[in-house]
């Protein structure tokens, strides 16, 4: 019975590894994708582009030598609205670091803790089995600090197997 329920919780571990790493992998993007949602321009920097753009606009259509000083001072005002778009930028990037920098700190805490805990928890214990055909030139690999071998089937340790779990998230989102 002792056996059985080792042998049943050995095979829980593997897809609870995985979704405990597709977790942490899908906090990480959600977290991404948020910064980036909020760090697109704002109302007042689309405002200041489009104005930015209609003085140098004007300016540039001004080209006779009377029209010399009201084109040269319509390019004065844009540089100045670009200078006060670049303040209002700076001001934006400041607030997205300090405003998700410390979630990305404590994610990446995180996630290197929960690794350094699932090394150490599951060190010289087999993850899983895998029919040594499926993985012929690469079993050797897989079950490298497994601490177990088995005949036709190959053992696959913690650390072959987070290595293929964070790669295969990467590909995929």
């Amino acid at each position: 019975m002792e056996e059985n329920l080792t042998e049943h919780g050995k095979s829980l571990a593997a897809p609870a590894i995985f979704i405990l790493v597709f977790s942490l992998h899908f906090v990480s993007k959600y977290l991404e994708f948020h910064k980036k949602k909020k760090g697109s321009m704002s109302e007042l920097d689309v405002q200041l582009r489009a104005e930015i753009k209609q003085l140098l606009k004007e300016a540039t259509s001004l080209t006779q030598p009377s029209t010399f000083a009201r084109a040269a001072k319509l390019r004065r005002m844009a540089a100045a609205k670009e200078k006060e778009l670049a303040k209002n930028q700076e001001m934006h990037d400041k607030d997205m670091k300090l405003s998700f920098g410390t979630y990305e700190k404590l994610l990446t805490i995180s996630k290197v803790l929960t690794y350094v805990v699932l090394i150490l928890w599951f060190w010289k214990i087999p993850i899983t089995t895998i029919s040594d055909q499926l993985v012929q030139p690469f079993g050797k690999l897989l079950s490298w600090r497994s601490g177990a071998y088995l005949k036709d089937n190959v053992v696959v340790g913690i650390i072959p197997w987070l290595i293929v779990s964070t790669r295969d998230l990467h590909i995929k989102l």
